[in-house]
């Protein structure tokens, strides 16, 4: 037991004297055991009210102004002081710095708890998850979000708050269809987008659009025999498309298209690594709190604290509980990455039939590898083990609408572990996918309207897809078609 000479703090009052002494015992730690490369931290303390400004800006350090975030504070804030929701009691940003932030409402324990989570855990993972290398920018978004604001700001001035505000929510409303999986994103600078606008703006004076380039000298001109199909391929990102080759589209609107499209291509990845990113942050949060009890630098009364928030987190209720409301991803998260240490460590001959690393004495170097190089449906197929899906009482059921009662379709046998590895990791990537709706071609020669179509199987809602093609369709300018599964739905362009 810790004899009180070198603990952090002996009362649970926090001061920016012991926030920044704790910071640096825990950095210690994080460097010198877990060998985590982090981006330099800041660590900000902020009131509930300034959090719940950050929960409506999607946790962004600023934003662009617009009426769907005031809206989401507005809700939120009842919420809060009604009792119905708390508060995360941190919020980090992918950003170099790294910025955390730290809630004014937390005990000293819980700020140092933060701190190891957020400042050490998340920061790592955004910095080494070659998916975070692949599609963000920790170094210019910033940068960027400060020209965004600035320049829809400047539009709203110019141009008026109803119409920007009309712009952004079309954007919004396809914002999910605006991410390139295929194609690495340029870096974000303001000080070169600033240029970029200037110089798309003069491009687009000089030369006309795609569309307009196929305009008929004579009213009913049939095509050319030879004319070749629009786009050549479908087209997945349709708010890239439509930035690009929306006929009468004024210059400003497509760049506030391109901000939101630049914005959604930064936030795409946190929900591809959501398991990952939580459980490998508590992974990181549980060792460094163990080891500074360890080293007497924490009170076994500030342990118990600590064990009462970490579980609260981590606790994943039975399919039958009323608290029940799907799989948990810090639970499922933390689980993994704690088993992966334990396969290495003390493996049972279950866990060397399953994996080649099993008995790796170097548990660490697994566990970096593992955070490294996965989003969470990889993640979950590689390293998912028989004994977590017991510890989790994962079962699978299937779901007939012709019939009146669920399948259980996989329990806890052989055959039953691979199935439901596969059905879990394929259920985490239908949640985290967009629809799959793509721009097929465009009726260059006639009514110039814009031909989209779904590609998967899933169900479409009627109402929700019509108000988001009348959006299309508000941007496109023209007529907007969309075949989902052999139905046809069409938005009508209203006339300027």
């Amino acid at each position: 037991m810790p004899d009180g000479k070198d603990l952090l703090f002996t009362d649970n009052e926090w001061t920016f004297e012991r926030i920044a002494t704790a910071a640096e015992h825990i950095g210690e730690i994080a460097e010198r055991e877990l060998k985590l490369d982090t981006y330099p931290n800041q660590l900000e303390v902020i009131t509930a009210e300034q959090m719940l400004d950050a929960y409506a800006s999607t946790g962004l350090p600023m934003y662009y102004p617009h009426w769907s975030f005031g809206k989401q504070r507005a809700i939120e804030t009842g919420q809060y002081r009604r009792g119905e929701m708390g508060l995360a009691y941190e919020l980090v940003i992918n950003s170099n710095p790294c910025i955390s932030y730290l809630m004014e409402e937390n005990t000293m324990v819980m700020q140092t708890l933060v701190i190891a989570h957020a400042a050490y855990g998340h920061n790592a993972f955004f910095k080494n998850n070659m998916f975070f290398q692949q599609w963000t920018d920790a170094e210019g978004i910033l940068d960027y979000l400060e020209f965004a604001k600035s320049y829809i700001s400047q539009c709203e001035e110019q141009y008026g708050i109803d119409v920007v505000s009309d712009v952004i929510d079309a954007a919004h409303a396809l914002n999910r269809n605006g991410v390139d999986r295929a194609h690495r994103p340029q870096k974000l600078s303001a000080r070169d987008e600033e240029q970029r606008r200037r110089d798309r703006a003069a491009f687009l004076d000089e030369h006309l659009s795609e569309i307009w380039r196929t305009l008929p000298a004579v009213a009913n001109q049939k095509a050319p025999v030879a004319e070749e199909r629009f786009p050549a391929d479908p087209q997945e990102n349709l708010i890239y498309f439509i930035e690009k080759n929306a006929p009468n589209l004024e210059t400003w609107k497509r760049e506030i298209l391109r901000i939101i499209r630049k914005i959604a291509q930064y936030l795409y990845p946190q929900g591809q690594t959501k398991i990952m990113n939580e459980g490998f942050a508590c992974f990181v949060h549980y060792h460094i709190m163990h080891r500074l009890h360890e080293a007497g630098r924490l009170s076994d009364g500030a342990l118990l604290e600590f064990y009462a928030s970490h579980t609260a987190v981590t606790f994943q209720p039975d399919f039958d509980s009323p608290r029940y409301s799907g799989i948990n991803p810090y639970s499922l998260g933390f689980a993994i990455f704690q088993d992966i240490k334990r396969i290495c460590l003390a493996p049972t001959e279950e866990d060397r039939r399953w994996f080649a690393f099993a008995g790796d004495p170097d548990w660490l170097k697994q566990v970096h590898f593992a955070m490294r190089e996965f989003r969470d449906e990889s993640f979950v197929l590689q390293y998912l083990s028989p004994k977590v899906m017991r510890d989790l009482h994962l079962f699978a059921l299937a779901n007939d609408p012709r019939e009146d009662a669920f399948e259980v379709t996989a329990v806890h046998d052989d055959s039953g572990y691979q199935y439901l590895r596969t059905a879990l990791a394929r259920q985490i990537a239908e949640s985290a996918r967009s629809p799959d709706i793509e721009v097929v071609a465009v009726n260059r020669w006639g009514d110039r309207h814009l031909h989209l179509k779904k590609m998967d199987d899933y169900p479409v809602d009627q109402a929700e897809a019509k108000r988001t093609l009348d959006y299309i369709a508000r941007l496109w300018g023209y007529d907007v078609h969309l075949d989902a599964g052999g139905v046809v739905m069409i938005s009508r362009a209203k006339a300027s």
